[in-house]
């Protein structure tokens, strides 16, 4: 029987959470890390996140027109457009393998970074066993090369499980978890952005939660963009609950959609296995390439395009974010 730690009022944290009086400081280390900025007194003036984008990291899938996935493709039966102009490949992997570098690049390891994020607070209780049963069984489906790290969330975050080959750690980093009240996801997907961006190679950011947001000082569209311009796709599996609310139906749309990621719902324990396996097959097929942006006047939104050559790849479905905040880059 799985068991969850309820946080006391007053009492100490353990380590690893960020308390309700630090997710303001913890909030602008993120925008600081990855090279934002957060102008003083809230009342004033929004945060703005910004995010250095000078090498271009996109992760996408390849679909046929009956919706299964396409492997073997090479560098060479891809175009990649920024703004309409093709673009130089970098690095170039499918799935788990290690990448081919085409030009220098520092983007060199193996696998997937997977940062599995799961919402503990007190909407989740009921189903809380199920879901961990489904996490787990997530864990155990990664390839030998991912690496896998669990946080668990309600107001504050919880840094459960770093990131680790040894996929069976997942279930004692879920024993640990810590309930709450409230649900400050906006917040904590922004954290556990931070800490992917900080990790090179190819990352996702998976989110088990039933929303809605109830605490969060951030706004998901800034998440979003924060996700697109570190290049970082996020997934979110979430009830069905969360659906009939329009706000969070549409915060979970943007995020992934922006994202280059999907969403999924579930409203009982067998269609959250089904999104996990779902998951876990996308992230096994997709396609990871970088490229240094060519010169380029454009100092806004720039669109990204991803085309195959083949006669058959036009008829192909690419799901990649649309593209980045070409503001953010330098700063």
């Amino acid at each position: 029987m799985h068991e969850m730690r309820t946080q006391a009022r007053g009492g100490k944290q353990g380590v690893g959470i960020i308390s309700d009086i630090k997710v303001t400081a913890a909030i602008v280390a993120v925008a600081a890390s990855i090279g934002s900025q957060s102008v003083r007194g809230q009342a004033e003036k929004e945060p703005v996140f910004r995010a250095n984008v000078d090498m271009v990291v996109l992760t996408f899938g390849v679909t046929n027109e009956k919706n299964k996935y396409v492997g073997g493709l090479t560098p060479n039966d891809l175009t990649i457009l920024e703004d309409g102009a093709p673009q130089r490949i970098a690095t170039f992997s499918e799935g788990s393998r290690p990448p081919i570098r085409l030009l220098e690049s520092p983007n060199g390891s193996a696998g997937t970074n997977v940062f599995l994020l799961f919402d503990t607070s007190n909407r989740m209780y009921q189903t809380y066993a199920y879901a961990c049963d489904a996490i787990a069984g997530f864990a155990r489906q990664l390839d030998p090369a991912d690496s896998i790290a669990l946080y668990t969330f309600s107001r504050n975050l919880w840094r459960a499980l770093p990131l680790t080959q040894d996929h069976s750690q997942t279930r004692s980093g879920l024993s640990s978890a810590v309930a709450g009240a409230e649900t400050a996801l906006y917040n904590a997907v922004l954290l556990t952005l931070r800490d992917a961006a900080r990790v090179p190679g190819r990352k996702a950011v998976v989110v088990f939660s039933n929303g809605p947001d109830t605490a969060s000082i951030v706004r998901p569209d800034d998440v979003g963009a924060v996700a697109a311009n570190e290049g970082i796709p996020i997934y979110v599996l979430s009830t069905q609950e969360a659906s009939k609310d329009r706000l969070t139906s549409k915060a979970f749309e943007f995020l992934t959609t922006h994202s280059g990621g999907k969403l999924y719902w579930a409203s009982n324990w067998q269609k959250q296995a089904e999104a996990f396996a779902s998951i876990h097959q996308d992230i096994g097929s997709s396609y990871t390439v970088s490229y240094y942006p060519a010169s380029n006047a454009n100092t806004g939104f720039r669109h990204i395009q991803i085309e195959v050559r083949s006669e058959a790849g036009r008829k192909y479905h690419v799901r990649v974010r649309p593209g980045y905040d070409a503001s953010a880059r330098g700063r």
